[in-house]
């Protein structure tokens, strides 16, 4: 799998294989499950590629709506499934919604490693 990038008008969600790291940016507010459809598929996509550790990076993520927080735990509840596969979230203590939110990502899978700084 190469590079990846999904892109809206305020947001943009890309995969950088040297790390393993999945960057979230800007202010996603998306319908619903069929339009969060593109970001789910590279998420899965970066899953299906067995790797040792996945990094999803939402410090620079102002915003996620309630169906996308939905996404993002639907994906972390399927990594249950990698049992190989450690799974970081790094947060950032600068952007509200992020700490309270990402805590219950730790609830769904825990081995999960979340760091919000």
């Amino acid at each position: 799998m190469s590079a990846q990038d999904v892109k809206g008008n305020d947001y943009q969600v890309q995969y950088e294989p040297a790390s393993a790291t999945v960057y979230f940016k800007g202010e996603i507010s998306l319908g619903g499950p069929k339009d969060y459809a593109p970001i789910v598929n590279l998420l899965n996509g970066v899953a299906a590629l067995e790797t040792a550790s996945i990094t999803l990076n939402v410090k620079e993520l102002a915003f996620l709506n309630s169906a996308g927080i939905s996404m993002l735990s639907k994906f972390v509840l399927g990594m249950r499934k990698k049992k190989g596969t450690q799974l970081l979230v790094l947060g950032s203590k600068k952007t509200p919604w992020q700490g309270k939110s990402l805590k219950n990502l730790e609830r769904l899978l825990p081995g999960l490693k979340l760091v919000v700084e």
